[in-house]
C-alpha cells in the first residue's frame, strides 16, 4: 500500500521558517521523483519543488529557490522542505508527490501518488 504522509505545517509569523517533512512507504523510494505542490482556497495548485535522481545525479529545481528547500533522506524514505523567509502568500495546503523518476525530473506532468497535505498558515 503506496503511503506519503506529510507533516510539519503550522502557523507562523511572516518572515518564520517551516520544515515539511513527508514520510512514504509502499515503493521504492530510490527511483522516484519528490514533489512539493501546494494549493490555496480558489486557486489551482502550483508545484513548488521536486527532487529526484537519474545516472546517479540528483536534480533539484524550486519556484522559490531563494527560500524554499528540497532534500531527501533515502534511508528513511522521506522528503523534506525547508521553507524560510514564509510570507502570507505561501498560506496553502502543501502536498507531497511520488512518481517514478523515468517519467519525469521536474514539477510538469503527473504526479501517480499523492499525500494528504499539510497546511501552513502565515498571518502578517
Amino acid at each position: 500500500d503506496v503511503q506519503l504522509q506529510a507533516s510539519g505545517g503550522g502557523l507562523v509569523q511572516a518572515g518564520g521558517s517551516l520544515r515539511l517533512s513527508c514520510a512514504t512507504s509502499g515503493f521504492t523510494f530510490d527511483d522516484y521523483a519528490m514533489a512539493w505542490f501546494r494549493q490555496a482556497p480558489g486557486k489551482e495548485r502550483e508545484g513548488v519543488s521536486c527532487i529526484s535522481r537519474r545516472d546517479g545525479t540528483w536534480y533539484r529545481d524550486s519556484a522559490m529557490k531563494d527560500r524554499f528547500t528540497i532534500s531527501s533522506d533515502n534511508a528513511k524514505n522521506t522528503v523534506y522542505l525547508q521553507m524560510n523567509n514564509l510570507q502570507p502568500g505561501d498560506t496553502a495546503t502543501y502536498f507531497c508527490a511520488a512518481r517514478p523518476a523515468l517519467y519525469g525530473l521536474g514539477l510538469s506532468g503527473p504526479y501517480d501518488y499523492w499525500g494528504q497535505g499539510t497546511q501552513v498558515t502565515v498571518s502578517s
